[in-house]
């Protein structure tokens, strides 16, 4: 898969591309990503890519030429066809079915925008979807770029060690995913469940869909819709509600 990022800073973008799972997409051919700045397309010799908004008002708005000359230099640089998102709060949130669809791509263009945003007449002519990556406003679309990057990559066949650790994450099922634990056993901030520790795959696969039933109903109650459970999803909430109820009575 191929990702360009059209950014002011693109250097930005690549050096988070470098580490971790996304580095390693890299190092197997999996991913590339490449970077590019729109005052490379931009004229006169200060290179200006902003202006003042029409109708007044605080702040500067990205030019249409500077980023048209850059989106056309991006989408040129490969002959498959690329889906082009503008990174906004404006856009609709991440999610992750939003980025199995993206992963499942040739190629992407992320378009970081910086100051008050860009010429809505770029957008609504260049632009496919905008994306949003949470009720929050940063200083422009770069972290924003970092994060799909990241999740992203680490869907691509391959990336990751083992295939299975995507299809367990938060979300992936539609649930928050259950607690996890390492060694040691016994520690000053409490004990391993035992169920991990017997050794039965049936038992632990139950108290851990318990447990993102669980996590899923008192942290986002938005994600979980509670007349579709199954009978099972059901009884096996309820255990948790009763035994996180005991628990309480118990401190």
């Amino acid at each position: 898969m191929r990702i360009d990022v059209v950014s002011l800073f693109p250097d930005f973008v690549a050096q988070c591309a470098g580490f971790g799972v996304v580095g390693r997409a890299h190092e197997r051919g999996l991913l590339s990503v490449h970077g590019w700045n729109p005052r490379d397309h931009a004229e006169g010799n200060y290179r200006r890519v902003d202006d003042r908004p029409f109708g007044g008002g605080p702040g500067m708005v990205m030019m249409i030429e500077p980023l048209r000359a850059c989106l056309g230099a991006a989408g040129s640089a490969d002959p498959r066809p690329a889906r082009t998102v503008y990174l906004s709060p404006q856009g609709r949130p991440l999610t992750q079915a939003k980025v199995r669809e993206l992963a499942a791509l040739d190629r992407l263009v992320l378009l970081c925008g910086r100051y008050e945003g860009v010429d809505e007449r770029l957008i609504e002519a260049e632009v496919d979807e905008e994306i949003s990556i949470g009720d929050y406003v940063l200083s422009g679309g770069e972290l924003a770029a970092a994060v799909v990057v990241d999740a992203v990559a680490r869907l691509l066949d391959g990336v990751l060690n083992d295939a299975d650790s995507a299809a367990q994450d938060s979300f992936e099922a539609g649930l928050l995913d259950c607690p996890h634990y390492t060694k040691p056993v016994e520690h000053v901030f409490g004990a391993v469940p035992p169920v991990l520790l017997s050794g039965n795959h049936a038992e632990i696969a139950r108290w851990r869909r318990m447990q993102a039933l669980g996590r899923t109903w008192s942290r986002r109650p938005d994600l979980i819709d509670l007349a579709t459970l199954s009978k099972q999803d059901r009884a096996l909430l309820e255990r948790w509600q009763a035994e996180r109820g005991a628990d309480d009575d118990a401190g």
